[in-house]
């Protein structure tokens, strides 16, 4: 279930107690009058199954109360009570389905920010790839995958892109070119001063590599691969299973083929350099292309389930473009 906190502008609170109270996937409703100092209006607290948490959200920013109150919501971990469970059982659906569309923008959208944490992170990912690739250590790779925050950004582009967002794909677009720009040079750099220190030589990278020369041999399974990658990361992201992205970022070959496009030019072996090139766009544009498909299907699979349900059922949305939740770092508003 999420958890609302409503602040309703007195001449609306009405309006949402009555939405609220009739949507048979809400719960534990209560109402503090004139509780809201800053803004001013009444304090709406209640739950929502989140099944029915889209709609919920979609009808009272139609009431405005985004534009002159606040709505915030968060996850509750356990809830003990019949009234929750009546509600889970009343909305259509099941909860570990359900996509709440805005929370989605939201989550992705602070993920679009260029910042030096970011930065830093695929800066490190990238250069102990590097190191891998030398060493023809998966553990290396491996830490490496783990460590890049690259699906942030790839997962924004695919929200954006099905929102129709053009800010909002604009900035994942500038974080990725930017963050792996910065990467690579920062792992070309790196590379030069290990291989002055002696610790590293262009003859390791000319060496036999079975275990990770496939870094810079793309192939039709490279596209496979991508793809499911993008099935699963976005399906974790959308249903709260957090473990699951764990797999997927080791699945993927982004931050390694970064990693052996900056070490193969360090060295100056560019049909390797090209190779991890190719590599790279390929698990990038499947990521994107297999995460904007799930929430296609994500979003027609919704839509048949309230038709299934009847008239006067939620209905989610992914077409719109609401006003994001309010956090405590909100993410710009674009029009959609």
């Amino acid at each position: 279930m999420l958890h609302l906190r409503i602040i309703a502008p007195s001449d609306r609170s009405a309006a949402v107690v009555d939405l609220l109270t009739a949507d048979p996937g809400v719960a534990h409703l209560a109402v503090v009058p004139g509780a809201a100092r800053r803004p001013p209006g009444d304090l709406v607290l209640c739950d929502v199954v989140r099944e029915s948490a889209d709609e919920v959200l979609r009808r009272l920013q139609e009431l405005g109360v985004d534009a002159r109150g606040a709505i915030s919501a968060e996850d509750v971990e356990l809830t003990l009570s019949e009234a929750a469970d009546r509600a889970a059982d009343e909305a259509p659906g099941h909860g570990d389905d359900a996509v709440v569309w805005d929370e989605i923008a939201a989550k992705t959208g602070e993920q679009t920010v260029l910042t030096g944490t970011f930065l830093a992170l695929i800066v490190v990912a990238t250069m102990i790839a590097g190191i891998g690739v030398l060493l023809d250590q998966p553990i290396l790779i491996v830490g490496a995958m783990v460590v890049g925050p690259e699906f942030g950004p790839l997962a924004a582009l695919s929200v954006a892109l099905l929102r129709r967002q053009p800010r909002v794909v604009g900035r994942s677009l500038h974080a990725l070119a930017v963050g792996f720009l910065a990467a690579t040079v920062a792992t070309v750099l790196s590379t030069w001063a290990l291989t002055a220190a002696g610790l590293v030589g262009r003859d390791m990278l000319l060496d036999e590599r079975p275990l990770t020369d496939f870094i810079w041999r793309p192939d039709a399974l490279s596209w496979v691969v991508g793809l499911l990658a993008g099935v699963a990361g976005m399906l974790s992201l959308t249903s709260k299973k957090s473990g699951s992205l764990v797999g997927v970022l080791i699945s993927v070959t982004t931050v390694p083929a970064a990693a052996n496009v900056a070490v193969a030019g360090a060295y100056g072996v560019w049909h390797e350099a090209a190779g991890s090139a190719l590599q790279l766009v390929i698990n990038l544009a499947a990521i994107v292309l297999a995460g904007l498909l799930t929430l296609v299907a994500q979003r027609l699979w919704w839509r048949r389930v309230a038709r299934r349900a009847g008239p006067g059922v939620p209905r989610q949305r992914a077409d719109r473009a609401p006003a994001p939740l309010t956090a405590s770092r909100r993410p710009p508003r674009d029009a959609g």
